[in-house]
């Protein structure tokens, strides 16, 4: 049997499966986009990664600022109110947060899941740097992104707190966080691999904030409140010699390079200063991943 086929009858049809199929393809790609806010740079950047161009990620903390000690304006805050994801590091990062009222269910504290791993911080001492004034890093240690592992598992809960608010973003979202994963880890073994060359090897940090690395990693590192712009006043050289008595380091991990002066009187003393930068802010160049390889580059030369 023979059955006649016109396109001039077929055609309307395929143009309106055509369309359908492309309005269709639109709307999933064409979902309203993300705005985000973020405690601090880490999780911006982890953010960034793994939704791309569909989100817009704010870090409303200033350049040069520490976020740990920022507070938000009242500008700032009806900012946050608007977006729809505010991602917390958590581990009382956030000092500014019990002080403001958010949406709790814009809320994601992504270091929820390792909770009862947080390092409490014992006879915090008061001193003051920056714009932030005169703080103490008291109650938990709160870089916990610098525990590679940690950092991991914070990515996977902003993934996750991606596809919660657009879960037709689910599949993109996966794809983008393996190699996120992949990167940290990779971060993680060769943190171990560095350190494994001496373990006993000891370190000084001229400021508190290496808790969870030297936790993760087995660092022997004790620390001092030193600022890298202000020269320590006679009575903290003094309690650096004491220190040393017993903790003979030869090396000084520092968040940013050690004014010159600083760094050459460490020199008379036998210690050299290695940059190991906590990046918690946006910084000037390259991104959260070049910085932790930067940083890993200048802790080997403490391992050789």
């Amino acid at each position: 049997m023979f059955i006649s086929f016109s396109w001039r009858r077929v055609a309307p049809y395929l143009l309106f499966l055509t369309v359908a199929a492309t309005t269709g393809q639109a709307s999933a790609a064409g979902s309203p986009g993300l705005k985000i806010v973020a405690a601090n740079y880490p999780l911006a950047y982890f953010a960034e990664r793994l939704a791309g161009a569909r989100a817009r990620v704010v870090l409303p903390v200033p350049t040069g600022a520490d976020p740990a000690f920022w507070q938000p304006s009242a500008e700032t805050v009806g900012e946050m109110q608007k977006a729809d994801l505010i991602l917390l590091n958590g581990a009382g990062y956030e000092k500014w947060l019990p002080q403001v009222s958010l949406p709790r269910l814009r809320l994601a504290n992504t270091s929820l899941a390792f909770r009862n791993a947080y390092l409490r911080i014992e006879n915090a001492v008061v001193h003051s740097h920056g714009p932030g004034g005169r703080h103490a890093h008291e109650g938990s240690a709160f870089t916990t992104w610098l525990d590679f592992d940690q950092a991991g598992k914070q990515a996977q809960a902003v993934a996750d707190a991606i596809v919660r608010k657009r879960p037709e973003w689910k599949s993109v979202v996966t794809g983008n966080l393996k190699p996120l994963l992949d990167d940290l880890a990779g971060l993680d073994a060769e943190m171990k691999q560095t350190v494994a060359a001496d373990f006993r090897r000891p370190l000084l940090a001229s400021h508190p904030v290496y808790q969870y690395l030297a936790r993760r990693y087995g660092l022997n590192l004790k620390s001092v409140h030193w600022e890298p712009d202000e020269m320590p006043p006679a009575a903290e050289w003094s309690a650096l010699r004491d220190l040393r008595a017993n903790h003979s380091a030869r090396w000084m991990i520092w968040e940013a390079q050690p004014a010159r002066e600083i760094a050459a009187k460490l020199k008379t003393m036998g210690i050299e200063s290695v940059v190991f930068d906590p990046c918690a802010n946006r910084p000037e160049d390259g991104d959260f991943l070049t910085v932790m390889k930067r940083n890993m580059e200048e802790l080997k030369t403490a391992y050789r």
